[in-house]
């Protein structure tokens, strides 16, 4: 089986890879090639994964390598290249041609390769919002009416409707998934207004001070890398008939307060990690974040058989975990006593 990762060297491309590597098979078949194209080469995190002689990292902007992906004919894509909200934000025509020129340029080149690949599109939970004719519901649903309030949300709907049309007109088998704020991404923050998510949690555990750019009373949908990996794949050997129909769905959504993943941080990591946390509003974020959901639902994503972590500490729990280098010892120490804690 021959597959594409747009944003395949990106932190849940990575990700993606590795798993799809260490599973070896995807809807059983063998997986034989994995292409990772992005607009970064691998960094030294995957170095792993370059190394497998089953991987070919292409690097360049999506828009230039489309064409080429005519004659690939792969078996299978997901499509995780993207600008994120706040650069699309700042600059309207970045957003433009990252998101949505590119989604096009791709669904066209796997329309001329004339195989019918199967193809997950990475959406997300920005594309719904408040609308004065179409108030937000707490908790957004399947079926919640889309009226984004970002360029980034407006972007992602427009490509969940081509994808959608493409699979109608027999182009590609096509599907797309909503994703959740994915926290805790490691590294540094990105231009994403939802960075602060991973920011709050990140830097604290490495003994850095962090800051807090909206209420401690602002709740919203987040999930795990681990969830959102486990939901990508499992969208992709979902059947049609699975899915429930070719449009979106969520992925499974843990909703929590902002004040609540401060009060984990204490109890897994101490009074002195959370402490580094300062609140400075940011007027622009606080902006972005109030025409976001505060919560979501996944029935559809459920029936597949996807879930979300039961608590935010085993988020948490997860990324030290994974990246132990990152988090400073009295923190591992604090989180290791924890754990022995609620294990009783």
């Amino acid at each position: 089986m021959k597959i594409l990762i747009t944003g395949g060297t990106g932190f849940i491309g990575s990700r993606l890879a590795r798993e799809l590597l260490l599973r070896g098979a995807l809807n059983g078949r063998g997986v034989e090639r994995l292409v990772l194209a992005d607009q970064f080469p691998a960094p030294e995190a995957a170095a792993d994964i370059v190394r497998d002689p089953r991987v070919e990292v292409r690097v360049g902007p999506l828009l230039a390598q489309c064409e080429a992906f005519r004659g690939d004919r792969f078996d299978g894509v997901f499509h995780l290249a993207s600008a994120v909200s706040g650069e699309c934000e700042a600059d309207f025509d970045l957003g433009l041609r990252s998101n949505l020129d590119s989604t096009r340029a791709l669904l066209d080149a796997l329309r001329g390769a004339g195989n019918l690949p199967r193809f997950v599109f990475s959406s997300s939970v920005a594309v719904f919002g408040p609308d004065a004719s179409n108030p937000m519901p707490d908790r957004v649903r399947d079926d919640t009416l889309p009226t984004p309030q970002t360029s980034y949300g407006t972007q992602k709907l427009i490509c969940e409707h081509l994808v959608s049309d493409y699979t109608r007109k027999g182009y590609i088998d096509g599907r797309s998934a909503r994703l959740m704020t994915v926290t805790v991404r490691p590294g540094k923050p990105n231009r994403a207004a939802s960075s602060f998510f991973s920011g709050i949690i990140r830097e604290p555990l490495a003994g850095i001070e962090a800051i807090l750019p909206v209420d401690p009373s602002v709740s919203h949908p987040v999930s795990s890398p681990a969830r959102t990996v486990a939901g990508l794949i499992a969208v992709f050997e979902a059947t049609q008939q699975q899915m429930g129909g070719r449009a979106a769905l969520n992925l499974p959504a843990l909703n929590v307060k902002v004040s609540e993943m401060l009060d984990a941080l204490e109890a897994v990591a101490g009074k002195a990690t959370r402490a580094l946390v300062r609140q400075q509003p940011d007027p622009t974020i606080a902006g972005i974040v109030a025409g976001w959901s505060r919560g979501a639902l996944a029935a559809r994503a459920e029936r597949l058989g996807l879930q979300p972590e039961a608590q935010f500490a085993d988020i948490i729990l997860q990324y030290i975990a994974d990246h132990p280098q990152a988090v400073t010892e009295s923190a591992r120490a604090a989180a290791a006593a924890y754990e022995r804690t609620r294990s009783k």
